[in-house]
């Protein structure tokens, strides 16, 4: 069983830590692999516009740097902690509106992605460029905060596009996804180390990034808790622990 992160973000969009920065903290922490999906913000709304001018988003001019700092990583990571840094994306689509809102990522990319096109066409884009499609954050959290809705108002039409719908991110736990027979994985949506705790993804795969892609679409995937341990020179070095949920010790989808 494969320790994997596939939610994580960077300094190349609103993420407060290098690439470098979170392979080091991930490879101690004893991961197998993560994916790097910092945002790429649509530039026709508000929300988005200002994205882009406070330095929070990728841009067709940063998109190629992005590319070559994670495969360069990825190498790094290799041969240092035996751990895979895959390149992913999250479209972001922002408004007032929780209803219209909607994040959605893409692992495994070669590619830029327009997060302009329509969400039909973002997710066949990624499709075609061979990536894994998952829905992030689809239902509330519970917090007075920004709510990523339309994806899940749209479930059955949307279900061909994706390969996985978040049921966990970072400490939240989405009962209405785990109820609907999706399939799923679970992430931290990372901006800081510290926010490291929480549901992670056991994926049953061989230690490659196609296969372990195949995997998580093909549903060879179950649920943890993973819990931090005491800071260390800045870094809250962490460790897995098996979760509880009412009666579900185990959160199995083979």
């Amino acid at each position: 069983m494969l320790l994997c992160d596939f939610h994580i973000h960077s300094t190349f969009s609103d993420g407060r830590h290098s690439v470098r920065e979170l392979v080091d903290y991930y490879g101690h922490s004893g991961f197998d692999c993560i994916a790097i999906t910092d945002h790429w913000c649509d530039r026709t709304s508000f929300l988005g516009k200002g994205a882009r001018i406070l330095d929070r988003t990728l841009t067709p001019e940063t998109f190629p740097a992005y590319l070559e700092t994670i495969h360069e990583q990825n190498e790094r990571a290799l041969r240092l902690y035996g751990m895979h840094v895959l390149a992913g994306v999250e479209i972001t689509r922002n408004y007032f509106s929780n209803a219209r809102s909607a994040h959605y990522i893409g692992i495994g990319i070669s590619e830029a992605v327009n997060p302009e096109l329509t969400i039909e066409e973002g997710l066949r884009a990624l499709r075609e460029q061979g990536a894994l499609t998952i829905a992030a954050h689809p239902v509330s959290n519970g917090k007075l905060e920004k709510q990523t809705l339309h994806l899940w108002d749209r479930r059955e039409e949307l279900r061909p596009l994706f390969d996985a719908w978040e049921v966990g991110s970072g400490e939240h736990w989405f009962s209405e996804v785990f109820d609907s027979g999706l399939p799923m994985v679970a992430s931290t949506d990372l901006h800081r180390l510290n926010q490291i705790g929480g549901w992670k993804s056991l994926v049953r795969s061989a230690s490659h990034p196609e296969a372990i892609l195949e995997a998580v679409r093909s549903q060879k995937i179950e649920f943890r808790r993973f819990q931090p341990r005491v800071s260390v020179d800045g870094f809250a070095w962490a460790c897995p622990t098996q979760h509880s949920l009412s009666s579900l010790d185990i959160l199995h989808r083979f």
